[in-house]
């Protein structure tokens, strides 16, 4: 029997693993995620789940923003619709009238900093485009609104392809899977091809924890993240502060800050490449300490 020798092994390895899209085009700007980036979650929302993340006046969005960005936020994610578990329906021109201040203000203040809509409803996806914003970040993975992959690839926007089932209102009552992992793969598959077909290329993979999901397949899911790498798109982490760490832990969103970095290093040895979170600081951190795992000749800090 020959034995492959450990040279030919890793390029193996390296060939198949590490065949994953690593950079995004973002209004011309390259993003290489080879280092794993971090996304500033800016809610601009009165409810939502997590009460430090609650900005409404322009003061304070803009504080925050410069908060994120001095602490090392590549992305900062607006979103104007809460989308907690039973969260109230607001109409398009309420959720518009809440992020346009946001965009407009971190475009002018913050130019180097890359803006994403965290939004399921095409207009608003479009509308924030149009202000600056750069990345469409869909919870409903375009499974909400019809026209959204329409209009993502009309924008040329990367697309942040979330798993959902239902709405905010219904998710957690559809939590009922054949094969967890075989469903969601199955689900990423479809809506990759599909959003290939019309010509949308910047593609980042969300397993989306905590939606439509009980506190245990959201564990199975870390468990099983780097499975997802099979898909060849940047994966997103978005486990910042949810329910599964601090139901887990017997308390409260606003003390879940150190579940929530313990989590993220799991996340990043299983390929991770953008960690979407409330506390950027704590984020970088974690990202710039497991690099030295990972990568240890290589420069980790974000």
């Amino acid at each position: 029997m020959t034995i492959p020798s450990m040279t030919g092994m890793k390029s193996a390895f390296e060939n198949n693993f590490f065949s994953t899209n690593k950079t995004l085009n973002l209004r011309g700007r390259l993003v290489d995620l080879h280092t794993p980036r971090v996304m500033g979650i800016l809610n601009v929302t009165p409810d939502s789940f997590y009460s430090g993340s609650r900005y409404i006046s322009e003061n304070e969005i803009l504080k925050q923003a410069e908060k994120m960005v001095q602490e090392g936020a590549t992305f900062i994610d607006v979103g104007g619709y809460s989308t907690r578990p039973g969260a109230a329906e607001i109409s398009v021109e309420e959720e518009w009238k809440r992020v346009v201040v946001a965009i407009r203000g971190i475009v002018r203040n913050f130019p180097d900093t890359f803006v994403s809509i965290d939004t399921f409803r095409s207009e608003v996806a479009r509308a924030a485009v149009a202000e600056g914003a750069c990345m469409i970040n869909d919870v409903s993975g375009g499974t909400i609104d019809d026209k959204m992959f329409e209009t993502v690839a009309h924008l040329k926007a990367p697309y942040i392809l979330m798993h959902m089932r239902g709405n905010p209102q219904t998710m957690t009552q559809q939590t009922t899977y054949e094969n967890l992992l075989k469903d969601i793969t199955n689900f990423f598959h479809q809506n990759i091809h599909t959003l290939h077909q019309a010509g949308v290329r910047d593609i980042i993979v969300d397993p989306g924890f905590g939606f439509a999901k009980t506190v245990d397949q959201n564990f199975e899911l870390l468990n099983h993240f780097d499975h997802f790498q099979i898909l060849g798109k940047p994966l997103l982490a978005g486990l910042s502060r949810k329910s599964m760490i601090w139901r887990t832990l017997s308390t409260t969103p606003e003390a879940a800050l150190n579940g929530t970095t313990a989590l993220n290093t799991i996340a990043l040895l299983k390929g991770a490449g953008i960690l979407r979170v409330h506390d950027v600081q704590a984020a970088v951190e974690a990202v710039t300490l497991t690099g030295k795992v990972m990568y240890p000749f290589a420069k980790t800090t974000v």
